[in-house]
């Protein structure tokens, strides 16, 4: 079995929500470590995550430690970044075990071919604002600058800051036809349709599928908030289901 699962952006809200969300998301991975062949984690799983050289952020022990713990066990784990979490330096490959990937990526799953990644930065060629700040947050320079300049306790204290402008600018909770439309037609429209089978992405905050002509699409959803928090499973013969966790 392989699980997914997207958009925690733990550190959001205050502590109580926060740690709640976090001891939820470790609970999670303890339930489906026992049949799991991989766990994928599909980004934004922090608010806030920047790595400098010798310095990570404060906090998300506990998570820190399941991650740790199953990869001892043997367990198969993939972090793909997000827009909220793609600043990483190595820390969770070295220390937790697990393999991150820093794009999309297409893989073989159960005899399917898998698109798999959060989402973010795909089909924006018409807001070029968005082509622009993606572009200046994945600058080489722009980061180098940042990491030398800013004060660890600055950044992070901007980082929080600007993750919630983001998330307000936004308005919300999104439409799950509005949010996903432009990931439905990249799929639609990839130069490789005919041979992917299925599309998995995170980042529109709105659990839902859909079928192409050649495809199925599926989005994860999001965990702030949800007490039974959406995620996806493939079995053994390549069939993808949206489920709840239901933690009882």
């Amino acid at each position: 079995m392989y699980y997914f699962a997207s958009d925690m952006h733990l550190g959001h809200g205050d502590a109580q929500s926060a740690r709640h969300r976090e001891e939820l998301l470790v609970r999670w991975l303890e339930c489906v470590a026992t049949e799991a062949k991989a766990i994928y984690l599909l980004g934004d799983i922090f608010d806030f995550w920047y790595e400098w050289s010798e310095v990570v952020p404060a906090g998300h022990v506990r998570l820190l430690g399941k991650l740790a713990e199953l990869s001892d066990r043997g367990v198969e784990i993939h972090i793909f970044t997000g827009n909220h979490d793609m600043w990483q330096r190595g820390y969770l490959e070295r220390e937790c075990g697990v393999r991150v990937h820093y794009t999309h990526e297409q893989t073989l799953l159960a005899g399917r071919r898998v698109w798999i990644g959060h989402g973010d930065n795909l089909n924006i060629k018409r807001q070029p604002m968005l082509q622009l700040m993606n572009a200046t947050f994945r600058s080489r320079v722009v980061r180098a600058l940042f990491s030398w300049l800013v004060h660890p306790s600055l950044a992070m204290r901007f980082g929080k800051w600007w993750s919630g402008s983001s998330r307000k600018a936004h308005g919300g909770a999104p439409d799950p036809e509005v949010a996903n439309r432009a990931l439905v037609e990249y799929a639609e429209q990839h130069p490789q349709a005919t041979e992917i089978g299925l599309f998995i992405f995170g980042h529109t905050h709105a659990p839902a599928s859909y079928r192409t002509t050649h495809s199925e699409v599926y989005f994860l959803g999001e965990w702030i908030g949800c007490e039974t928090p959406t995620y996806g499973v493939m079995d053994a013969e390549g069939n993808f289901t949206l489920k709840q966790f239901n933690n009882q």
